[in-house]
């Protein structure tokens, strides 16, 4: 039990109090609920994302919720609460892919670069502050076309949405490594690991990196909020995923927009109540860390004459 205490979530959770709790509580529970809805999506899905008829039937198009069909169907008789629920299948393998490349390729640049400086740190440098300088949804869709000119599978398209979301992401694990390096390279133990012969590589990856990656987690949970957003935008302009390869709820969103002038809701508020729920619930999660990571915003409880710690 004391071991469980300590796993990683739970520790922040047992430290949190009041609106830190809260924060990391409800993301924590959304979070939650999006990865079994994507991991069990063909099992809670009632139907497939390009499915428009069961047992011989056609569905019925732009039929409002109802028993049949609890989120109602779109124009084209898809039924949206199997769009929504397979849908977050592929908003999670789009932020597996960004953050977990964007990370290791970020943290890997800026380790090199901060050590050892040089050449290579200013070109590194150079660089970031060159895909800064443009706005990152346009990057997006820029890598996006030149990614999927021969279009639409479904692996193709999420490597491409993934790969183009990478690049934005990537420079910002760069500086954020790269800072905490210049500063922890100059730290006495790393000074007393290289006088005792240590290897160039030991010193690095043994005593630097794991002393500079104290806040990519938060950096990481605002990436992963910002690839669904950045995803859906380029599924709303028709950059990303085939809609018959699989579900993207920005796509979703696009194809509803003549639905919502006609009156018919559904197609357009589930699909966005999606991306909303998700992006507030990774947020809320992040935010919580980030406030548990920063000493001067971490909240402490005061032990009162009743509690265990002033009975000690």
């Amino acid at each position: 039990m004391e071991k469980v205490k300590e796993w990683p979530l739970i520790k922040q959770i047992r430290q949190s109090v009041g609106l830190q709790r809260f924060m990391l509580l409800c993301g924590l529970v959304i979070m939650v609920l999006f990865l079994l809805c994507a991991l069990f999506a063909p099992q809670l899905a009632p139907y497939g994302f390009s499915q428009t008829k069961a047992d011989g039937v056609s569905f019925v198009p732009q039929s409002a919720p109802g028993e049949g069909h609890l989120l109602g169907t779109t124009v084209g008789g898809l039924d949206v609460l199997s769009r929504v629920i397979w849908g977050s299948r592929t908003a999670l393998l789009a932020i597996i892919i960004s953050v977990v490349a964007s990370l290791f390729l970020g943290t890997f640049l800026g380790l090199v670069a901060g050590y050892f400086g040089g050449w290579f740190d200013r070109i590194m440098v150079m660089i970031a502050d060159a895909v800064y300088s443009f706005p990152s949804l346009l990057l997006a869709i820029v890598l996006a076309i030149m990614l999927n000119a021969n279009g639409g599978s479904v692996m193709g398209g999420i490597m491409s949405a993934g790969i183009s979301i990478t690049v934005v992401f990537v420079p910002q694990y760069l500086r954020v490594v790269r800072s905490e390096v210049m500063k922890i390279k100059n730290e006495a133990y790393v000074d007393s690991a290289k006088a005792i012969g240590a290897s160039t590589s030991r010193i690095i990856f043994r005593h630097v990196l794991r002393n500079s990656t104290r806040t990519l987690p938060v950096i990481i949970t605002m990436n992963a909020a910002e690839a669904i957003l950045t995803l859906a935008g380029l599924g709303f302009l028709g950059l990303g995923i085939e809609p018959s390869a699989a579900s993207e709820w920005g796509y979703d969103l696009n194809r509803a927009i003549s639905d919502v002038t006609a009156g018919i809701w559904w197609t357009a508020v589930f699909p966005g109540l999606a991306i909303v729920i998700v992006v507030i619930g990774i947020t809320l999660l992040g935010e919580g860390l980030n406030d548990l990571a920063d000493p001067r915003l971490r909240l402490r409880k005061k032990p009162t004459p009743f509690t265990k710690e002033a009975t000690k």
